[in-house]
């Protein structure tokens, strides 16, 4: 895919939040365009400053889609509550889903993350759960659509690095706005821009000499890589063919609700 430029927006700086943005502008279904002001993807909200929390009050939120699950809350902490906004919490696969799994990323040494990511491991490993995440978790996508059509906007979706399961959850709610994949993609990959990017905490006995390998084997689960969003399309084609299919038959997407989700995040 090749990236497709849409309305520039200016982005806050916040401090305790990470991969915060405003899908304003991406183009849409007839010509239009993502409403400004209406939808937004964020890394988790645990540790808002009280500027951040005072900025995200500022945005009139409704509801904010929480994708993380019980794991990471425990190792994250709770969103910081935000007056009069709905927090609906739907847990999704973690492409590094599993405490052992974590706690090896966080504390394990050299070998035993050669064993477990070396070799395409860790970038086999997200493509698999992104195609995972797109099959299997329709019930949770549908009713992120749903509930974004029975005026539940402007609404907020993150998971802890707002990259993957939020990542996934935003392409669904964009291509059922008609956003083009070129432009899914386009979004997505702003992911890796340095100051939203996700950074792990790692043990601090850690070998110093043996960082640099270890941060390119930790690398392809915290970088957004135009492979796995690929892999969620062809999971999408191969398993109800088309786009239109997916959205009717996979999330339950009648014409009538998406004509009713675009008149609530697009512009006329």
């Amino acid at each position: 895919m090749t990236q497709t430029p849409y309305v520039p927006h200016t982005e806050p700086a916040l401090a305790g939040v990470r991969n915060f943005r405003d899908l304003g502008g991406l183009p849409a279904a007839d010509g239009r365009q993502v409403r400004p002001g209406v939808l937004f993807r964020s890394g988790h909200l645990a540790r808002a400053t009280a500027e951040d929390a005072e900025f995200l009050g500022s945005l009139g939120l409704h509801t904010v889609f929480d994708f993380r699950n019980a794991a990471d809350i425990r190792l994250e902490g709770e969103d910081i509550a935000l007056p009069g906004v709905r927090n609906v919490n739907l847990p999704l696969s973690d492409p590094a889903d599993g405490g052992e799994f974590w706690r090896m990323v966080r504390e394990g040494g050299l070998d035993r993350l050669r064993a477990a990511l070396s070799g395409g491991q860790a970038a086999g490993r997200m493509t698999a759960s992104y195609r995972e995440i797109i099959t299997t978790r329709t019930a949770e996508h549908g009713r992120v659509l749903h509930t974004l059509a029975q005026d539940a906007v402007p609404a907020l979706m993150h998971c802890s690095a707002g990259k993957d399961r939020a990542g996934l959850s935003v392409m669904a709610t964009l291509l059922a706005l008609g956003v083009p994949a070129e432009a899914v993609e386009a979004d997505y990959l702003e992911s890796n821009a340095p100051h939203r990017r996700y950074t792990v905490q790692r043990r601090q006995d850690v070998d110093p000499a043996t960082e640099a390998e270890v941060t390119e084997l930790l690398s392809p689960l915290f970088e957004a890589r135009a492979e796995y969003l690929a892999a969620a399309f062809a999971a999408i084609e191969e398993t109800w063919g088309t786009t239109g299919r997916y959205l009717a038959e996979g999330l339950g997407l009648t014409p009538e609700m998406q004509e009713l989700l675009q008149k609530r995040l697009l512009t006329d």
